[in-house]
């Protein structure tokens, strides 16, 4: 285990304990840009945002947009992962560290065809169409964006980087319109659960509002199965008429990649 895992399951811990919920063991899940900890054998697991300040300086901000949504989509019978019902979700700020609260599904270990993604995304966005729409459009990815070209350098990116990446997003801004909803924000096969009631989404903290073409972007580009194809499946637009979105996808993962680097380079998500 990590250092960050480390000091993310004992913040997990301590603030499920403040609660009245105390965890035999825990057990890490996942370490990247979020790491997320099972609290053992409580059906509870904590997303806990370790590399995610680097970027959102106010990780409270998605957690809580993440958490809200969730809510609203199981309540209005979605396939997704609740968030916990065990104790409040959050999010809650221990050692620096923000954090939520989930319920504990099983995962089976399948990964889902290109039909099966393009059913379940077009399941989710129906009900997200119905929800009401906050915030700018695609504010997600573009303040992310604008925060790497103005604070990637103390990570080691250079100058002609951090420029060309926001030259690139004021010539995409004109070309981003179209019909607003809400969105996951982040709808990549991984995303996505096989649990035995059935596919459940997961991990909404980057959802925002914007055309649904930045969700099926998100999908075009996965390197877990065949995008192409999975908009195939679903009727959905060319490769020509996505290609605003596609760009804006590629340049919104490269500045997460810059994170993961500098977070394992450092050895420390602090950033605080």
């Amino acid at each position: 285990m990590s250092d960050r895992a480390g000091r993310a399951a004992a913040a997990a811990t301590a603030v499920a304990a403040a609660h009245g919920l105390r965890s035999a063991w825990t057990r890490v899940l996942h370490d990247g840009v979020n790491v997320v900890v099972h609290l053992a054998p409580v059906p509870v697991v904590a997303r806990v945002a370790t590399l995610t300040p680097l970027l959102r300086p106010d990780p409270a901000r998605p957690s809580g947009r993440e958490v809200a949504l969730a809510g609203a989509l199981a309540a209005a019978g979605a396939a997704v992962v609740p968030p916990s019902d065990l104790l409040p979700p959050g999010p809650h700020v221990h050692d620096g560290l923000t954090l939520t609260f989930w319920t504990r599904v099983e995962v089976l270990p399948r990964t889902p065809t290109p039909a099966e993604v393009a059913t379940a995304l077009a399941g989710l966005h129906e009900v997200l169409a119905g929800l009401p729409v906050t915030g700018r459009p695609l504010d997600t990815p573009l303040d992310d964006l604008a925060v790497f070209s103005e604070r990637a350098g103390a990570w080691g990116v250079e100058p002609a980087v951090r420029a060309r990446t926001a030259e690139q997003v004021e010539v995409l801004r004109p070309r981003l319109s179209g019909r607003v909803q809400v969105l996951h924000g982040d709808a990549h096969p991984g995303n996505l659960l096989a649990t035995p009631d059935g596919w459940r989404w997961a991990d909404l903290e980057d959802t925002c509002a914007g055309p649904p073409e930045w969700d099926l972007a998100c999908l075009q580009l996965t390197s877990r199965l065949d995008g192409r194809a999975a908009l195939d499946a679903a009727g959905g637009p060319s490769d020509a008429e996505l290609a605003p979105w596609l760009e804006l996808r590629r340049l919104h993962a490269r500045a997460w990649t810059s994170v993961v680097r500098a977070g394992h380079t450092s050895g420390s998500a602090d950033s605080r």
